[in-house]
């Protein structure tokens, strides 16, 4: 029986989006209308997006227990696809690129989820060797999921912010708690 979302800890939720993420871009390969390619490609945006969101909570949790270098450049990867991500939401399924933009989003979550899911040596495991509360995380990654796919579902013009490209506050990327989204109102969340 498949667990719960809501019983799950921090890397089993992370988990289980990136299994809903490649089940919605194996569905767009198999796709043949344009409706249905722009339907797959926004809800892959969506989920992507609110996935950022939640791991923005994961891995300052993480700053002090992982490789700078490896956090670092699970960071740069998030930013290049929420690039993507805008770049696909801007467009549409008539434009000469779009369907060869989703499949490199498409590479780039692979790999992306490669590095984290990685058995010995990936985030989440290191993560969990390192004894961060889990249960802890996924209670305030739920509540953040919920507040960000409320805020984002249905409203693809709401870019996916950046944080770690040449001219940015790289102080979000580098923080080892949580900070408030820029522009979405939030103050500095409170660090447990």
């Amino acid at each position: 029986m498949a667990q719960d979302y809501d019983d799950m800890d921090a890397i089993a939720m992370l988990k289980a989006d990136h299994r809903k993420v490649e089940e919605i871009f194996a569905q767009f390969e198999k796709a043949s209308g344009k409706d249905r390619k722009r339907k797959l490609a926004e809800q892959a945006c969506l989920e992507l997006k609110v996935h950022t969101i939640i791991e923005e909570i994961f891995y300052p949790a993480c700053r002090r227990v992982v490789e700078t270098d490896m956090l670092n450049e699970a960071y740069v990867e998030h930013d290049a696809a929420k690039l993507m991500i805008n770049d696909i939401e801007a467009g549409g399924p008539d434009e000469a690129f779009y369907d060869a933009k989703v499949k490199v989003l498409s590479e780039m979550i692979m790999h992306h989820v490669e590095e984290e899911e990685k058995r010995s040596e990936g985030l989440f495991s290191l993560a969990r060797a390192a004894g961060l509360d889990m249960d802890d995380l996924a209670e305030r990654m739920r509540a953040r999921k919920k507040s960000a796919m409320a805020q984002l579902q249905g409203h693809p013009e709401i870019p996916a912010e950046t944080h770690v490209f040449h001219g940015e506050d790289n102080a979000f990327a580098l923080a080892e708690a949580p900070m408030g989204r820029r522009g979405g109102g939030m103050e500095m969340q409170e660090a447990r």
